[in-house]
């Protein structure tokens, strides 16, 4: 089960961190994926984080959203810096093989 949440409104420039914790599998061993799909938009991946805590990301965050994991609370994170208003979306936590979670809303608007 995955369950994400810290998502919310905030102004364009600010930041957020989102969770997602994890229960019912070896959080350890897997990659962990951070999606977002936004209104009348195909779902994209923002960022993905490996078992040995190796790190992808979308062009569109590079530089500005940060993954990560803890391996003892079985939770990933999304730090999201210099929000922009084209970061609006809901935000879903994946793990490899179909696994998704319940999403969080994040909206960036003054």
């Amino acid at each position: 089960q995955l369950q994400a949440s810290g998502g919310g409104l905030v102004q364009p420039g600010g930041s957020l961190r989102l969770s997602c914790a994890a229960s019912g599998f070896m959080f350890r061993l897997n990659t962990m994926q951070w999606y977002r799909q936004a209104p009348g938009q195909e779902r994209e991946l923002v960022a993905s984080i490996t078992s040995n805590s190796s790190t992808n990301y979308a062009n569109s965050v590079k530089g500005r959203f940060t993954i990560s994991r803890d391996n003892v609370r079985r939770t990933v994170y999304l730090q999201m810096t210099n929000l922009e208003p084209e970061d609006t979306a809901i935000y879903v936590c994946h793990r490899p093989g179909n696994h998704w979670g319940k999403g969080t809303l994040v909206t960036v608007s003054s």
